[in-house]
Formats: C-alpha cells, sequence, structure tokens
C-alpha cells in the first residue's frame, strides 16, 4: 500500500534556520531516505517552497477564484510529503516516526493513497 507522508511544521521556525542547521537537518533525512531507497519504499518526496509562493483556485465559484497564498490559516504549514510503500498503517508509522527523529517538531499525517491509473478500474495496491 502506497502511504503519503504529510510534512507539516511552523514554517517561520523552519525558515529561521541558519544553513548549518538545515544541512544537519537534511544530512539525518538523508540516512532514512537511504535506507528507505535500499528496501525499494521509496516514492516521490518533496520539499515545497514557503507558502509566500504558493497560489490557491477556489473552485466553490465559478469563475474560480485565485487568491496568493496558502488556503488555510493555520500554526504549521505543509512544507513536503513523502509517497512510501509500506506494507499497512503500522509500518508507515515506523517510517513517520523514523522521519520524526531526523527533523523533530511539527506533525505528520499519514494517508493511504488509492492511486488511480488510466484503464485500471480499481486503486494501485488495492
Amino acid at each position: 500500500m502506497l502511504y503519503a507522508i504529510l510534512c507539516y511544521h511552523r514554517e517561520d521556525v523552519v525558515c529561521a534556520w541558519s544553513q548549518e542547521e538545515d544541512d544537519a537537518v537534511m544530512a539525518r533525512l538523508a540516512v532514512v531516505h537511504d535506507d528507505l531507497k535500499a528496501k525499494g519504499r521509496l516514492g516521490p518526496a518533496a520539499r515545497l517552497l514557503p507558502t509566500t509562493a504558493a497560489t490557491t483556485l477556489r473552485k466553490d465559484q465559478d469563475p474560480p477564484l485565485v487568491i496568493d497564498g496558502p488556503f488555510a490559516e493555520t500554526k504549521e504549514q505543509l512544507l513536503g510529503f513523502y509517497v512510501v510503500d509500506c506494507a499497512d498503517l503500522d509500518e508507515a508509522l515506523d517510517t513517520a516516526k523514523a522521519l520524526a527523529k531526523a527533523n523533530p517538531g511539527g506533525a505528520y499525517e499519514l494517508r493511504p493513497i488509492g492511486l488511480f491509473l488510466p484503464g485500471r478500474a480499481e486503486p494501485a495496491g488495492g
């Protein structure tokens, strides 16, 4: 089963890290990434640019409304995500715990992915 691990953190905290602090977090995360890659479980991963670069399209009206910035007003922002192949939720939680140890603070939201491909009637991994 594919799981999305959505990485939330306070953007003002992460953006205030020095280059050395950021490099140290990325080095710790690389250890987890390498382990997942060696096991063939790491899919796409992305570090998102700051929310100041975001644009939101509100689709609840016609024509849709385009807004600069993120949709949600929250204390923590979505800063990135991983796609990992896990046997079950317990394995996905173990993966998120390893990522959390490397990059403390914030929260990880785990969601199973229903990947729909053209010509397929059921989600991949389902």
